[in-house]
């Protein structure tokens, strides 16, 4: 599978800026109490909104302008990349393994708990998720925790329907019927045959699962239901600005920049994990 990723990545240019963006956006997040130019809540009212370093009227030091509060925006985009890497791969793991659990055990026992957890998985898909996280973290509270769990917990379903399609046809194969007649048990087999086949589709889904959960952090740090007011985020920028779109648009449009690439590229690499993954849609 590794040597496979390489190998499609060397042809698809498209992928190996995806890639770098990526690692940009992680090395950012990671590094930001190191790299970022200002303290993101240090505010001065002497020098609120001023524009960008190429537009007169700049201040030296804030290459990307400052906001209503005179915080350096540059800044506060540095520190949002971590909550939204926070928030995106911490809800993607939890959905996935709620989602894997789910779908091994309807597929491979089927009968009542296969009805069950499908007919929840119905009952989820007739509420949007955000509409469900909004109400949910709306009696919570703003909290990072809240909303890491809230956005696990209701992501787990495409995760349990792609599993359990590939379990269901696991289940008939040969080395499954084999490990039944030397007296494995249903366990066993799942942990020991079912699981490690299922890796690459739920690495493909996952990958697209966090470009989705970045924008759900974003879209409920808009609205001003994610994390508390105090914790800069990419989502809160682009509250801050939309006040301001027509006299100070680079709050706005910079925040909005991070979360269009950063979902993008991500989406981008699990294209690329879904052809490699894919025999009939990737040559090998």
């Amino acid at each position: 599978m590794p040597t496979a990723v390489l190998r499609a990545l060397r042809r698809n240019h498209a992928a190996k800026v995806a890639v770098g963006v990526i690692v940009l956006v992680v090395f950012v997040g990671l590094f930001a109490p190191l790299i970022s130019p200002h303290d993101p809540n240090l505010q001065n009212l002497d020098l609120k909104l001023r524009p960008p370093f190429w537009m007169s009227g700049s201040e030296p030091g804030y290459l990307l302008g400052t906001d209503k509060l005179g915080r350096d925006v540059l800044s506060r985009i540095m520190y949002g990349t971590r909550v939204s890497l926070l928030v995106g791969l911490a809800a993607t793991v939890l959905s996935g393994l709620v989602g894997a659990v789910i779908g091994v055990i309807s597929g491979y026992y089927r009968g009542w708990r296969e009805q069950v957890f499908m007919r929840l998985a119905d009952v989820q898909l007739a509420f949007p998720s955000i509409l469900l996280a909004l109400a949910i973290i709306a009696v919570l509270g703003p909290s990072l925790f809240f909303m890491i769990l809230v956005l696990g917990l209701t992501g787990w379903v495409s995760y349990a329907r792609v599993v359990r399609a590939e379990v269901l046809s696991l289940r008939e194969r040969e080395f499954v019927t084999a490990a039944r007649a030397i007296g494995d048990t249903g366990p066993q087999i799942m942990a020991r045959h079912l699981v490690p086949n299922i890796v690459a589709p739920l690495a493909t889904i996952g990958t697209l699962q966090v470009a989705a959960m970045i924008v759900a952090e974003a879209s409920l740090s808009y609205l001003g239901l994610g994390v508390p007011p105090s914790v800069p985020t990419w989502g809160s920028l682009l509250a801050d600005g939309q006040l301001y779109l027509r006299s100070a648009w680079w709050i706005a449009v910079f925040s909005g920049a991070a979360i269009m690439m950063t979902t993008l590229a991500i989406n981008v690499t699990g294209d690329l994990l879904r052809d490699v993954a894919d025999p009939k849609a990737y040559t090998r």
